[in-house]
């Protein structure tokens, strides 16, 4: 019998904890396939332990080193003849017994002893996001018989030392003995298509569209080259239940890849189906969506995938999956050799946590719309699937070097200009020609910054009316009873929604900018006499305005609420209680209560906002409140609204001294109306996130949609 201790074949369970020294990258792969839940081959991993034993049983320790130090850079190419000897010394080596008894063991309980199998190769640093191996070390296909497995093992082991394998070791600075070999022993496919999958395009770079390519038979034929496989575009799903076929391309398919009966594969014609489409529509789209699990699996929605795959005509089966090791970048052409910088810098205020993966995709597609539309609406070629925004860590991230290039293009902003807006320490682009608006360039940038002021003037005049459109909507949507909706309907309303949010998303650059520019306008007028004083003054006029502010708002009724609650003795009454249970305040406060009844208001008006209200995951008030019945009862005490109001007059006040003391009195009515308006535009642009916050809480409204899934029976 096996001795355990010494793990020489482990089960997909088994290998996960094991880990890659173990099990291999391609393995343990494998192992996170079947441990989140995808279909992949019955089959077990021969670990890098009985790879030792192997060694050790036939005493090639020392041919193995003395080899590794006789090749280096310069002789490589004058190796083979070494290379060779040694492959031959591997092949003819024997299979230590207690290794065969596992394996016997091993096919027996996985009900493989009398199937074909495909024999894998999985060294310790295969599929890893340094180096991917890809082609270098042998697969075997359609091996049956426990002799002819011996063999295909012995191959892959052998596989390490050809002069391609030895080549890519030197390249990627691996040490021969370093790497060593597992390998995977899986069950055979009866594949009536297969192919490789990418959730990116490997040849562009883009990350927002998937690339599948597909043959009939195995997939040998694709993954080898052989033939021109059908190649499938494919955008993947944001607010749709099914990915979007963007472009299929149908390959000439001059052969397809089948099993001999006595074992082994070969590349027959494809007998008159050239022509014809692989995979339906329909199970590209299910082959969409498997990528996206995988992505979001094994790629934390972050690192692109590359899998490879088998369709048996019912379902699809992954055969391996592995992160995309090399990429271009997508981007700006005349900043393609500059690096690329992503900062987190304007994002750490309002998304500084590690946001749900349930929301990443949405956010990520908010942003990179709001930044794609703020230079393609004025005219400006953007690149397709340009990434203006990624996640590094679950963190959202900005990708500076591409918005620095856009807007100095565009509209004549130099990067350090817009660094100062943006904030962040992060590096520059380098611009050869600070000649903004000289020259036909000039010319074009001067229009398309002209056609950008335009599109802020034009929203400003209507944004209340694509407020209240916007809201009128996703409210329309809120009213669902989403706990008694059949699954067809909640999925047609979270598309709807999508609309609704993509439209918006493509508007609030104009709105955000609308209410931004008096401010801006601002804040240029006062630099040059206040320097860097500027912002905190600014911040003194616009804390003591007159104009509806949503986030002072807030503050300023929870100071109310807490006033009237003092004087609500059923209130006073509910705060007093030891333990203090905000979440049962609807219960134990009577309907009479005047503060139970204002506070409804106020949950109905501002409910669907949250602390860190940009990731989904946190609960809006209207599902927790706790937060501001903290609040409010630890101001009770001192909650006086009319003497905030008066302090925050008086920082005004303040802030206007300071400035009627540097400027002349015929500056200052100027000045007086562009901090109105910079008030009415502060205003605006809080409704505006407002409304975005609102469809964020929306978008996934946890408890009344995720009940009735909760109810579903698995399938």
């Amino acid at each position: 019998m096996q001795n355990r201790d010494n793990n020489y074949v482990v089960s997909w369970g088994e290998a996960f904890p094991l880990g890659v020294n173990v099990v291999g990258g391609k393995a343990w792969n494998l192992s996170r396939l079947d441990r989140y839940g995808f279909k992949i081959p019955c089959g077990s991993v021969l670990t890098t332990a009985a790879f030792q034993e192997f060694i050790d049983y036939n005493q090639l320790s020392e041919f193995l080193k003395l080899t590794s130090l006789q090749i280096n850079s310069e002789n490589l190419g004058e190796a083979d003849h070494l290379l060779y000897c040694l492959r031959e010394e591997i092949i003819k080596a024997t299979i230590p017994p207690i290794v065969v008894e596992a394996i016997q063991e091993r096919l027996a309980a996985e009900r493989l002893v009398n199937k074909a199998v495909a024999i894998r190769s999985s060294a310790s640093a295969e599929d890893s996001r340094q180096a991917s191996f890809a082609g270098i070390h042998d697969t075997f296909l359609n091996v049956r018989g426990l002799e002819n497995i011996m063999e295909a093992v012995k191959g892959c082991y052998a596989s390490l030392w050809t002069p391609r394998a030895v080549a890519y070791r030197r390249k990627q600075n691996i040490e021969d003995l370093e790497l060593l070999s597992a390998v995977i022993i899986m069950e055979m496919v009866e594949a009536r298509a297969a192919g490789v999958a990418f959730s990116c395009d490997p040849q562009s770079g883009r990350r927002d569209i998937y690339v599948i390519n597909a043959n009939f038979g195995l997939g040998e034929s694709v993954v080898s080259g052989a033939i021109e496989p059908d190649t499938y575009f494919v955008a993947p799903p944001v607010y749709t239940l099914l990915p979007e076929i963007k472009v299929k391309k149908l390959g000439s398919k001059s052969g397809l890849t089948q099993t001999h009966e006595d074992g082994g594969v070969y590349l027959a014609p494809s007998s008159g189906r050239s022509s014809e489409q692989v995979l339906n529509d329909e199970d590209i789209k299910r082959l969409g969506n498997l990528i996206t699990r995988v992505f979001d699996a094994l790629g934390n929605g972050e690192e692109p995938q590359d899998i490879e795959w088998a369709f048996d005509g019912k379902d699809f089966v992954l055969l391996q999956a592995r992160p995309v090791t090399t990429l271009p970048d997508c981007t700006f052409e005349a900043i393609k050799n500059q690096p690329v910088v992503w900062s987190n810098a304007n994002f750490r205020d309002a998304v500084p946590m590690v946001l749900s993966p349930l929301h990443r995709q949405i956010m990520k597609d908010i942003v990179d719309t709001i930044w794609i539309t703020t230079f393609s609406n004025p005219g400006y070629p953007v690149p397709d699937g340009i990434q203006f925004s990624r996640f590094f860590n679950g963190r959202l991230y900005c990708n500076m070097s591409a918005v620095y290039w856009a807007q100095y293009d565009c509209n004549g902003a130099l990067p350090r200009d817009l660094t100062f807006v943006w904030g962040g320490h992060q590096p520059e682009i380098e611009i050869d020609d600070q000649s903004l608006f000289e020259g036909e360039t000039g010319v074009r940038r001067k229009k398309t910054a002209m056609r950008t002021m335009a599109l802020i003037t034009e929203t400003a005049a209507k944004a209340t009316d694509i407020l209240s459109g916007v809201a009128a909507a996703a409210n329309d949507l809120a009213g669902e009873r989403y706990e008694f909706l059949p699954d067809h309907a909640l999925i047609d309303n979270f598309e709807a929604l999508g609309k609704i949010v993509q439209s918006y998303s493509e508007k609030y650059t104009w709105l955000s900018g609308a209410g931004g520019m008096p401010l801006g306008i601002l804040m240029q007028n006062l630099f040059g006499v206040l320097g860097p004083k500027t912002p905190m003054v600014i911040n003194g006029l616009m804390a003591g305005g007159d104009a509806s502010i949503t986030s002072a708002d807030h503050g300023y009724r929870l100071v109310e609420l807490a006033e009237q609650a003092r004087r609500d003795d059923y209130a006073v009454r509910y705060f007093s209680n030891r333990p203090f249970t905000p979440l049962l305040w609807e219960q134990q406060l009577p309907e009479n209560s005047p503060f139970k009844q204002a506070f409804h208001k106020f949950i109905k008006e501002y409910g669907h906002r949250a602390i860190y209200e940009l990731d989904i995951i946190n609960p809006r008030w209207q599902e927790d409140p706790s937060y501001l019945l903290d609040i409010i009862r630890t101001t009770m005490p001192t909650a006086n609204l009319d003497d905030l109001r008066a302090r925050q007059k008086e920082k005004f006040n303040q802030a206007w001294a300071e400035i009627t003391a540097l400027l002349p009195a015929d500056k200052l009515e100027g000045i007086r109306k562009t901090i109105a308006d910079a008030q009415q535009g502060a205003g605006l642009r809080e409704m505006a996130k407002s409304v975005l916050v609102g469809f964020a809480a929306l978008s996934f409204n946890g408890p009344r949609v995720g009940r009735p899934f909760c109810q579903t029976e698995p399938y």
